[in-house]
């Protein structure tokens, strides 16, 4: 059962010959039908093994990409109806980055449609399921990826955060999931949910793939006017680092607002990291408070322009019976977009307007900058951050579809993150008493990722629940 191994695990059988990528690659797919209809992790399955020919490290083993990522002459959904029968013209840099290292792919995940949500439940293509518990949401919007990895469809898969959307379903799943700095990876070929918010990153089984990956797909791409210069680093040289002394800060204020499981789990998670010598203390983010406020102004403004180019004519989706023009723009946008998609170019829309955008956009980006300010202030003092990623475990499917309010604040752990466009990544710290994952989220200064990595990885060497995924 190939499938339950980890990345690493997988080159160095096939590095002494003992399998082949092909045989990892029908285990997967295996498995994929044996679940078939369960989960629902893809949105779409590639059936035939196309081996690499570029003999790179990754050795033809199949990654997972979700399904707002291009790769050549595939669909490029979004989980939206308006995208559904769109195949990409080219390959997005990260799946460029994946080939060169000798990659290939097994299919493209389920997401919430256009990546708006945190559920996995507004995907045009249905719900996708946790594997843990069938009856509980994976996390969105990179809920596909994530329960393909903890559900073994999938050897490791690429997500997008755009305010927790790696990290959140991670976290509900019981894997890794990083967010990158921004900027650390390129956004080019990846469909656009807010510009300066969205980044790519690697949801995997444990922390030393996650290392893996990011070597490969970051670095600075000139086709990406945000993309970085700042030199990339072999990220594994930092896993089994003694983290004895490092500066632990821990928002500690957000406790209260999560269940008694999340609280129990941060306390252990704090004990552990004072075992492993590390200095902790509290700190404080004054302005986080805000951040679930700030971001659904600033995100689905983005949005509604990011979003303006589905109109019917280009491509994608358009009604067959209209009027006129107006009508025919009217009547495609309402029947190939959702509701929470509608709703969030709404606002988005309405923030922007004349007469709003100085007493709503305008504060909201000062409010952006307070918060980021907070989180430089802190790194002055601390070499990470430490806090739940969600306040509750896995919830049932359903239950907060009719609450956006609710539901949006799944991400209050993770928004900051993406608001200060520092890397943060979601690693298991606890079981509830439901027999459901919980997340520990390790953050650190942009671009010191090599902090992030030393940290998860002395953690996971003291906390590890692989043994412990629904593979069987």
């Amino acid at each position: 059962m190939l499938y339950k191994k980890t990345l690493r695990e997988l080159l160095d059988l096939i590095d002494k010959r003992e399998i082949t990528p092909k045989d990892v690659y029908s285990s997967v797919l295996n498995r994929i039908k044996q679940k078939e209809n369960k989960i629902n992790a893809y949105v779409c399955v590639f059936d035939e093994f196309e081996e690499n020919k570029v003999k790179g490290m990754l050795s033809s083993l199949p990654v997972a990409v979700k399904d707002n990522m291009h790769i050549k002459g595939k669909k490029t959904t979004c989980s939206s109806k308006i995208l559904k029968n769109y195949t990409a013209i080219f390959d997005a840099t990260v799946v460029e980055k994946l080939k060169h290292a000798g990659a290939s792919f097994i299919g493209k995940t389920n997401l919430d449609e256009f990546a708006m949500g945190s559920s996995t439940e507004t995907s045009y293509f249905g719900t996708t399921h946790n594997p843990w518990d069938l009856t509980k949401i994976p996390g969105g919007s990179s809920g596909g990826s994530a329960a393909a990895v903890a559900g073994g469809e999938a050897v490791c898969a690429i997500g997008s955060d755009t305010g927790g959307s790696i990290r959140q379903p991670a976290s509900l799943c019981g894997v890794v999931g990083l967010k990158p700095t921004y900027g650390r990876v390129s956004r080019y070929g990846l469909v656009a949910f807010a510009s300066s918010l969205d980044q790519i990153g690697p949801i995997t089984k444990n922390v030393e793939d996650a290392a893996i990956l990011l070597n490969i797909i970051g670095g600075k791409d000139s086709r990406d006017s945000t993309s970085s210069n700042i030199e990339m680093d072999d990220f594994t040289k930092y896993l089994n680092s003694d983290i004895s002394g490092l500066k632990i800060g821990v928002y500690d204020k957000v406790l209260p607002d999560c269940s008694a499981d999340v609280q129990q789990s941060m306390e252990n998670s704090i004990k552990i990291f004072k075992n492993l010598g590390c200095e902790v203390k509290s700190v404080d983010l004054p302005n986080a408070k805000y951040a679930v406020s700030d971001y659904y102004i600033i995100a689905p403004a983005e949005a509604s322009s990011n979003l303006e180019r589905y109109d019917g004519i280009k491509y994608g989706f358009r009604i067959d019976n209209y009027e006129n023009l107006k009508d025919m723009y009217i009547k495609t946008r309402s029947r190939g977009f959702g509701e929470e998609v509608k709703r969030r170019i709404m606002l988005g829309t309405y923030v922007l307007s004349s007469g709003y955008y100085d007493a709503y956009y305008l504060k909201a980006q000062k409010l952006r900058g307070l918060i980021k300010q907070d989180f430089d202030n802190v790194f002055a003092g601390v070499d990470v951050l430490i806090a739940p990623t969600t306040p509750t475990e896995a919830f049932g499917i359903g239950e907060k579809a009719d609450n956006p309010l609710q539901m949006y604040l799944s991400d209050i752990f993770t928004i900051p993150a993406n608001l200060s466009a520092v890397p943060a990544i979601s690693i298991p710290n606890g079981i509830s008493k439901n027999s459901l994952p919980l997340g520990l989220q390790i953050m650190a200064n942009t671009f010191r990722e090599d902090n992030i990595f030393k940290c998860a990885s002395a953690f996971e060497k003291e906390f590890n629940i692989l043994d412990k995924l629904p593979l069987d």
